[in-house]
């Protein structure tokens, strides 16, 4: 008998495994539940110019594609010196990507230096997409502006747990001509990207040094000393709560901010003290003030990814019952493309920290942009917002 049913169970074992058919006539996969399509694509990228030994990668919004980390993904190096590699997707898969030799500063470009725009395709066949690179961003980099002002840079400051980095520093225009005055700090993160247009993602900066020395000068802003810190390919993960997030907030407020206070005549206390960012970085931001209201007094989270995928940053809100934390939140969101997927996120946090008393026009500010997409330039057109609303001359 126990041979029987041991023959018997190992026949119709198959009840208990994933359904997985080939239809053969059609070269398409059925997967997991009936009726679920999947596609193969294979991504072929022929460089018109390459340097001696570098790799290719893509990335793209899907976690196959790398989640947009320019470094995880490499392609296959072929014979007639092309770079493939095929992968499978559900039906109707919608993917943005991009082609990068394993850095944002290495991006494929067209010939001229200008970045395109993100590649787009909805999965629907198997089939093969061909791109050719005309340049690489490093080799042909069209930049828009320059820095202004004195910046002061820091290489590849070291933290537990997470990658080296450069930090810039900006400096207010009167620094330098006294020895005696000392300034709030403003630390903002993907900091390559805030006053420098050659180091930028797309060519194109925050625009800070600019905008904060016109408002400066101008009386409008008080004078504060910014401190860029740049991201690492590890961003994501970084700039979440994460155990790599944790470990990022702890170099910011435990080696980072004594260094600055350090090196340079800062006003050190909480009530100087604020952070900026967009996107992943807006919701670093938010979570370095909301977990350090002892370090940080104000937040400026332009753009920012509170709901997204795996993360729900309203929740620490909406289940937090301790004391008041005493911060300013400063949020904005445009209206095209991502920026309307980040929206209800942020209408989300807002609800929370309302329903917790803050108040907009005291210790809250919210600004939409409907026309504004998720880039550096429409981040720098509007980044006199949050400089005015945390630093204004009252």
């Amino acid at each position: 008998m126990a041979n029987w049913r041991k023959s018997l169970d190992a026949r119709f074992s198959w009840r208990w495994l994933p359904v997985t058919v080939l239809l053969l006539g059609m070269g398409q996969i059925a997967t997991g539940d009936v009726g679920v399509a999947e596609y193969r694509v294979t991504f072929t990228v022929v460089p018109k110019t390459l340097p001696t030994n570098s790799n290719v990668f893509i990335t793209g919004n899907d976690e196959t594609l790398g989640q947009w980390n320019a470094g995880t993904v490499a392609l296959d190096k072929q014979d007639d010196g092309s770079w493939t590699r095929t992968f499978t997707f559900q039906e109707g898969t919608k993917l943005e990507y991009k082609i990068t030799r394993g850095s944002w500063q290495t991006e494929a470009v067209s010939v001229d230096g200008a970045v395109p725009p993100n590649a787009l395709l909805t999965v629907q066949s198997n089939e093969t997409v061909r791109i050719v690179v005309a340049n690489w961003k490093d080799f042909a980099r069209k930049a828009e502006g320059q820095v202004t002002g004195t910046v002061k840079y820091h290489r590849q400051m070291e933290g537990e747990g997470i990658k080296p980095r450069d930090v810039v520093v900006w400096l207010p225009p009167d620094y330098e001509k006294t020895s005696e005055k000392r300034y709030p700090v403003l630390f903002v993160h993907d900091g390559q990207n805030a006053f420098d247009p050659t180091t930028s993602f797309l060519g194109v900066d925050w625009q800070i040094d600019e905008t904060a020395d016109r408002l400066i000068r101008e009386k409008k802003m008080q004078e504060i000393i910014v401190v860029g810190i740049y991201n690492t390919d590890d961003r994501r993960e970084e700039y979440s709560d994460t155990t790599k997030g944790r470990a990022y907030m702890r170099f910011v407020v435990e080696k980072l901010k004594p260094f600055i206070d350090h090196e340079y005549r800062t006003l050190p206390q909480r009530e100087h003290t604020a952070v900026m960012g967009s996107s992943m970085g807006g919701l670093i931001s938010f979570l370095l003030a909301w977990n350090y209201p002892q370090v940080f007094s104000q937040a400026a989270c332009l753009s920012p990814a509170f709901v997204l995928r795996d993360i729900d940053a309203p929740k620490l809100v909406e289940t937090y019952e301790g004391p008041d934390k005493r911060i300013r939140i400063y949020m904005d969101i445009g209206g095209v493309g991502l920026e309307s997927e980040l929206q209800p996120g942020c209408e989300k946090m807002l609800e929370a920290l309302q329903t917790h008393g803050f108040k907009m026009g005291e210790n809250l500010e919210w600004f939409r942009d409907g026309d504004a997409e998720h880039n550096e330039r429409a981040w720098s057109k509007r980044v006199w917002r949050p400089l005015l609303f945390m630093y204004v001359v009252k």
